[in-house]
């Protein structure tokens, strides 16, 4: 018998295998609460000594469930599942980074990332250098400080679609002692697995590509195992301090270097920020990822497709598809994601914003609405909707101009999709 399966055989059957006589698929624990014989049983799981289940805002069996298949399929130790994406890279980053400390981050992340690290956790004193994607390793070198907790990134970026290096991201981390987080949403694992070029943590939006046909919003965080917090104890005290909170558990003694992480995250921050997946929603994750490997060849396909023929037409100004041969980041496309990148496409259209919100209101069969990654085709203008809170300056520094659209590829034939395309371009002038 193998040791490890392939990716695909992980999105079928990883995270859960069923003991005779019992539910073939995921049972859906719909129950906020779980029945033990004596307090004293009970008194072990809050003490962390005992493995189980007490309260659904900190753990379900459903949830673990599909948290332990997305951990197989990333290659990591441990993972979670929270209520959103925005959760998973909020508790990411606030499980070793609190008032007073910094962190580095590129500057082309998703608008709602990037508001979350440059407003909100601002007031919570929390402060972010940001740099953009192509960053040098001296200009990396430069953004760090004595207080600088983690490194943050995307794989590929929401919406510009630039490919972060994460091999040089992850060496520079670890120079100065401190974690990569990447946000792996647009790959997923079937095109890259970070752990595997240095990342040190995982987040996704499971409500894209793994979700697959927006029935859920949720997300999840994965721990490689590998980042060693006891040897760089000063900078982690609430990993390698004892937690007053928690009965004076020191995390990264107990648990080790494979579940400190995720343990914390989840006996605190999910403890005290509640910020849970649903077991239903769990559920209809893993019906997702059980064809994730299916769907992702054909998004990739279908953006492959609309990106080179946008590419030859006199109306759009700039294409952005970083699986197009003569891309920037075709080399590193090439290393770190060669079996494809994702469906998402970004475009400028001649004309600027007037332009792009005319091609917009014609389009027909893809959809204006504010996802991504599905299996039905959308389009968003970014300016105007999930960036609107940015100013000229940033929307530049994050590679978003008013001309630009988010057009995500979803399974229809690609032949329609680029009719739909050339259809509204017409009535661009």
């Amino acid at each position: 018998m193998k040791k490890d399966f392939n990716i695909e055989t992980k999105c079928v059957q990883a995270g859960y295998t069923p003991e005779n006589g019992e539910p073939r698929q995921i049972p859906i624990i719909q129950s906020t609460t779980f029945k033990y014989a004596t307090s004293e049983d009970m008194g072990k799981l809050f003490d962390l000594e005992a493995e189980g289940y007490f309260y659904t805002r900190l753990q379900n069996p459903t949830s673990d469930r599909v948290a332990a298949k997305i951990c197989a399929l990333e290659g990591g130790t441990a993972a979670m599942l929270t209520s959103s994406g925005q959760a998973a890279n909020f508790f990411s980053v606030f499980n070793i980074a609190s008032a007073g400390d910094h962190v580095v981050a590129s500057s082309a992340l998703y608008g709602g990332t990037y508001n979350l690290f440059a407003v909100t956790m601002k007031r919570m004193n929390i402060d972010f250098t940001f740099l953009p994607p192509t960053a040098t390793r001296e200009e990396l070198n430069e953004a760090f400080r004595d207080n600088t907790k983690a490194v943050f990134g995307e794989t590929i970026t929401n919406p510009s679609l630039d490919v972060l290096d994460i091999p040089l991201w992850a060496e520079v981390a670890h120079e100065h002692g401190v974690p990569l987080i990447i946000d792996n949403t647009f790959a997923t694992p079937v095109n890259c697995r970070p752990f595997e070029w240095g990342a040190d943590i995982v987040t996704h939006s499971t409500t894209k590509y793994m979700d697959g046909h927006g029935t859920q919003v949720g997300g999840c965080i994965v721990d490689s195992g590998k980042f060693d917090w006891m040897a760089h104890a000063d900078k982690f005290p609430g990993l390698c301090t004892p937690d007053e909170s928690y009965h004076g558990i020191t995390y990264a003694e107990k648990f080790g270097i494979e579940g400190a992480y995720i343990t914390k995250a989840t006996a605190q921050l999910m403890r005290d920020f509640g910020a849970t997946a649903a077991p239903q929603n769990a559920f209809l994750l893993n019906m997702g990822l059980e064809s994730l490997h299916v769907r992702m060849k054909k998004h990739c396909e279908n953006g492959m497709a609309v990106a080179e023929y946008l590419k030859g037409h006199d109306k759009i100004s700039r294409v952005n598809y970083p699986g197009l041969p003569d891309s920037k980041y075709a080399e590193l496309v090439k290393k770190m994601l060669p079996n494809g990148t994702c469906g998402v496409v970004s475009f400028g259209i001649r004309g600027g914003r007037e332009a792009a919100e005319t091609f917009m209101k014609n389009l027909k069969l893809a959809a204006i609405e504010t996802h991504v990654a599905d299996a039905r085709t959308c389009c968003l203008h970014p300016a105007n909707t999930t960036h609107r809170q940015m100013n000229e300056a940033e929307l530049e520094a994050a590679g978003i101009g008013p001309d630009l659209i988010r057009f995500s590829c979803g399974l229809e034939a690609a032949e329609d999709l680029i009719a739909d395309i050339e259809q509204a371009l017409e009535y661009v002038k």
